[in-house]
């Protein structure tokens, strides 16, 4: 018997936690803090009919919108696409609303995000359809006929990591509901581009391109016979390759270009070897071709770049996107650098009616120009940027640190710091190094930043703006066989600090650095932590362009962490899957890679467990060998023995890469994962998990951290989201669900900052209150917060039915009574609600209800206490407003505090009366106008009324009332002892007033 009612608890509380947990906890939500600073994009377009209309696709931010020429950009395609991926952007020629999108950017880092086929919008971008081609990878080209918008056409690379069938040239011809494979070459071979010959649509270019990529290398072309340009003349039904004039020899990526204005011209700008590279033209639709320019610049990283358009009004003005932009006037024979906001090019579109307006987009964002790009319009507008890692600083309040891909180090405020005067924009710091990082602040010390770029190591100060550069070995590795280097650093090469010393900083190569001294003196502490795989030590890039950039150099270390509870256990993870282990600082090491684990993955993350030394995390990311599964181990026995905790079961898809794995500081067994498509959670130590996406759009989440109760993420296009306050999801399965739940409040720092903007997203100060609703509740939800005298400084109710029933009437409350108001946000609704308290007293009277005894002064540091109240029941939790710590240095104590808050009420108190004061004269005056009494008694009255209250006008003498708001005003301002002036004014405005208010004998 008492085995089953175990069993009926266990059940209920299974059943009731599930419930729970099928709300996706919607009361918390993540908030972005920017940058706002454009990130890599890799298609642009626009529409004639509305030339102010834009449109971009990150590489990992999805779509964005301008209709103002780049003044402001809102992303379309949150909520609707389920990767931020985008390769290909097209408009309908005649109808605007009509926009079709192909996800999967071209060109093929390591970091790329998978394409998860096509999108289609038939009203402008407000909402999209899944319209399919979900395995076709990575989309280079859509096209649609300019006859008839159902009919469009796809160039799919195919899956960038691995082989597979669904590469090749598609078409619709019923905007989407079929699509037919009209063009295939091989499963090894994709096409990057197509296009449509203008004034007939049934005849088609296209160009295939066999492409791969490994970790340790990029295959960019191949035989002839497994790349070039074909072409149809009968809407696809079959094709001819088109070889006159073109490479005979090896062949890879290739971009199309066929003139707007004359059908005979088509372009084509080719990878091939040294003598066959480059720019190639026809003027006979393709029958022959003309080798017209060998420019290196046109095939600079083809696997990356390769790109050109024309001019649409004359065929000799060519552009080339890669690095740099490039122009040509004579038809591609001579070329010209344009200046644009940021390297690394990769798309162009030209308004057909007008060329001098155009957008153009590169590894910073996208830009539009009205004078052909002698100008253009800001990238910082487009918060699309790719963070590789996040960490903290110990400032109050604290700063986020990441690398931004293609741009530099970072520095972010977490929330608005008092030095800002211009709400709604980014404050950022480059910290030093470069757009790989890691970057890490110095404990005890954020003047200090350690970094990473590429390989280096360097010391950054903020005082003196030095980058102080520090590198193991001192050698440039860029552009090396890496079987010949002595040290393999990868791109991203991880560096960790540890816990117990702020000084010693560890480095990975393929050996496990250290340092004590900040870089200059560095030691190795391990063998080759690595698989070394001598056939994957070989140079990058084949068969044609040589590219070795560092992402590629394989058998490096990934991730490095040392326990925070045990000195000298250091566990370390390598880019080709093994996983090490020291628990003497270095001294012996043991290689502890699961069993299980298939080879050669990116060992993302290691985690040593903060509440048993003997526990460890990791997450490894397969997908560039194929293999997207999601990789998630424990180990409870220092790697003897591993678990996998990311089945096929348990809650995250089997496709979405796990990328980072952190366990909770504050609740053991409470496990977060950032996955290539999103943020999961685990209560149970990885037995199950669950969605944790709120409202964070789908973006590769690339490194978590928790620090002061908060959740901080960096994205792989989405700049850095912290949701604050995590404690609630530490400790709500302690409670009792099947009531209502009030969870105890975190202590609060209480900042004064200056309302934020929409973005990036700083909320002013506040207590963040968690209450659980085992049921709807249309009324009866009340917050009472208490001092710790028991007094109330703030009820507030959750409907103005509470408000009218309470004792006090607004209208005749004394100046002493209880502060009540009425919030729409304290939620009466089933479920996890969160309330944002504002730490708000009550404030001064005013004639307009809505502002009545609003804007009160902060309650002072202290310990308060939280009362809800639902229906007949009523719960209460303790919690601590804090001191801003900063206020010390500045030489103000809790003591000035409470002395300024004395002051201020003193001066509420005075202001509520003479504003009530001013309000009664007002209408004794009004009274005495309809009674006729006479001019005497009218003008006593109009005279006293002079004295409190200012005359219209643009700078009016200020008068009694204005004079005590500004009294206010000036107290309010900070905390601060204050000044004898204040309290002499104080004195002063009160006898006046006094002797104001007996003159007038009312």
């Amino acid at each position: 018997m008492g085995i089953q009612l175990r069993s009926f608890q266990f059940l209920l509380t299974f059943l009731m936690t599930c419930s729970l947990l099928a709300q996706e906890f919607d009361a918390f939500q993540y908030r972005t803090i920017g940058p706002a600073r454009g990130g890599r994009v890799t298609t642009v377009t626009g529409t004639p009919m509305e030339p102010g209309t834009f449109y971009l696709g990150a590489s990992g931010g999805g779509v964005w919108k301008t209709t103002d020429y780049g003044t402001t950009w809102n992303n379309v395609s949150d909520g609707f696409f389920t990767t931020p991926s985008i390769g290909a952007i097209e408009v309908a020629l005649n109808d605007p609303n009509i926009v079709y999108v192909g996800t999967g950017s071209d060109g093929i880092r390591s970091n790329i995000i998978a394409g998860k086929g096509m999108y289609k919008s038939i009203d402008a971008g407000k909402t999209w359809e899944h319209i399919g081609l979900d395995n076709v990878g990575q989309i280079g080209a859509v096209e649609i006929d300019p006859n008839n918008n159902n009919n469009v056409w796809v160039a799919a690379i195919g899956n960038a990591f691995k082989s597979n069938p669904e590469r090749g040239i598609f078409k619709t011809m019923d905007g989407g509901k079929t699509w037919e494979k009209v063009l295939f070459v091989s499963d090894e071979v994709g096409f990057a581009d197509l296009e449509l010959l203008p004034g007939n649509p049934n005849v088609v270019y296209a160009a295939a391109w066999k492409a791969r990529r490994t970790p340790w290398t990029i295959d960019s072309g191949g035989k002839n016979s497994e790349g070039g340009i074909y072409k149809s003349v009968n809407g696809g039904k079959t094709w001819e390759k088109l070889e006159e004039g073109l490479p005979k020899g090896l062949i890879g990526k290739i971009d199309l270009a066929v003139s707007p204005v004359d059908s005979r011209i088509l372009y084509a700008v080719i990878e091939a070897l040294e003598k066959e590279r480059g720019l190639y033209k026809s003027v006979d639709q393709g029958k022959s071709f003309t080798h017209v320019s060998d420019d290196e610049r046109l095939v600079n990283r083809p696997f990356y770049y390769t790109n050109i358009e024309l001019d649409p009004t004359n065929p000799d003005i060519v552009y080339s996107n890669a690095n740099p932009l490039i122009k040509s006037t004579d038809g591609g024979k001579t070329w010209k650098r344009m200046s644009v906001p940021h390297g690394d090019n990769h798309d162009i579109w030209l308004n057909p009616n007008n060329p001098n307006l155009l957008i153009q987009c590169n590894d910073g964002g996208a830009n539009v120009s009205h004078n052909g790009g002698e100008t253009w319009s800001t990238q910082f507008n487009q918060p699309t940027a790719e963070i590789y890692q996040v960490a903290v600083d110990d400032q109050y309040p604290y700063w986020v640190y990441g690398a931004q891909q293609d741009n530099t180090t970072i520095a972010i405020p977490s929330t608005s710091p008092l030095a800002s005067t211009t709400p709604g924009n980014t404050i950022m710091m480059n910290v030093g190094g470069c757009e790989t990082g890691p970057v890490i602040p110095m404990p005890g010390n954020h003047y200090m930043v350690y970094n990473n770029c590429k390989g280096r190591f360097s010391v950054y100060s903020k005082i003196t703006g030095i980058d102080r550069e520090y590198s193991i070995g001192a050698s440039n590795i860029y552009g090396h066989n890496p079987k010949d280097l002595k040290y393999r650093f990868q791109r991203v090469a991880p560096i960790h600090v540890s816990p117990y010393d702020p000084k010693v900083v560890y480095m990975g190569s393929q050996f496990l650095h250290k340092t004590n001294d900040g870089g200059k003196h560095w030691e190795i502490i391990s063998p080759d932590l690595t698989a070394n795989e001598t056939d994957k030590q070989v140079i990058s890039g084949n068969p044609i362009t040589r590219d070795i950039t560092g992402e590629e150099y394989y058998s490096t270390l990934y991730s490095i962490r040392e326990s925070k509870i045990t000195k000298g256990l250091i566990w370390t993870g390598s880019n080709d899957g093994v996983i090490s282990v020291t628990r003497d600082g270095g001294a012996t090491w043991k290689d502890v890679t699961p069993k299980k684990l298939p080879k050669g993955g990116r060992v993302e993350s290691v985690e040593p467990s903060q509440f048993d030394p003997a526990k460890a995390y990791i997450a490894v990311d397969r997908h560039l060998l194929g293999d997207t599964k999601p990789y998630l181990y424990k180990t409870e026995n220092y790697g003897e023995s591993w678990e996998l905790i990311s089945t096929d079961s348990n809650g995250i898809p089997s496709d979405y890469t796990t990328r980072v794995l952190r366990e909770d500081p504050g609740k053991a067994g409470l496990l977060y994962a950032g996955t290539e498509f999103g943020m999961f959670v685990s209560w149970d130590d990885g037995k199950t998990w669950k969605s944790f996406q709120q409202n964070l759009p789908v973006v590769p989440i690339t490194d978590i951290i928790l620090f002061r109760g908060d959740l901080i993420l960096s994205t792989m296009g989405r700049g850095f989201w912290i949701l604050d306050n995590v404690s609630t999801i530490q400790n709500f399965r302690d409670f009792d669900l099947g009531h209502m739940t009030l969870f105890k409040p975190d202590n609060t720092i209480r900042y004064i900052s200056p309302r934020g903007g929409d973005y990036p997203d700083y909320p002013t100060t506040n207590v963040t209150i968690d209450y659980y609703l085992p049921g709807d509740m249309k009324s009866g939800v009340k917050l009472d917060i208490l001092d710790v005298q028991g007094k109330v400084v703030a009820s507030i109710v959750a409907d103005s039915t509470q408000l009218q029933s309470t004792t006090e009437k607004v209208e005749d409350m004394a100046l002493s009574a209880t502060f009540v108001y009425m919030d729409k946000k304290l939620e009466t609704k089933k479920g996890i609600n969160r309330f944002a308290w504002d730490l708000r007293q009550k404030g001064p009277w005013d004639k307009n209800k809505s502002r009545r005894y609003k804007n009160g002064p902060m309650v002072p540091p202290g310990k308060y206490t939280a009362r809800l109240t639902v229906g007949e029941t009523t719960v209460e939790q303790p919690f601590e407003v804090l001191v801003d710590p900063r206020l010390k240095q500045d030489g103000v104590s809790l003591e000035d505090i409470l002395e300024q808050q004395d002051l201020q009420f003193k001066v509420i108190d005075l202001l509520s009366e003479a504003r009530m004061f001013q309000d009664e004269v007002e209408q004794k005056i009004k009274e005495l106008e309809k009674s006729k009494v006479g001019d005497a008694k009218l003008d006593h009255f109009k005279e006293i009324l002079k004295q409190l209250k200012n005359e219209e006008g643009a700078y009016p003498q200020q008068m009694m009332v204005p004079q005590i708001t500004y009294l206010y005003y000036i107290l309010s301002s900070g905390d601060k002892e204050p000044g004898q002036e204040e309290k002499d004014r104080h004195q002063e405005l009160l006898e006046q007033f006094n002797a104001l208010k007996q003159k007038a004998s009312l």
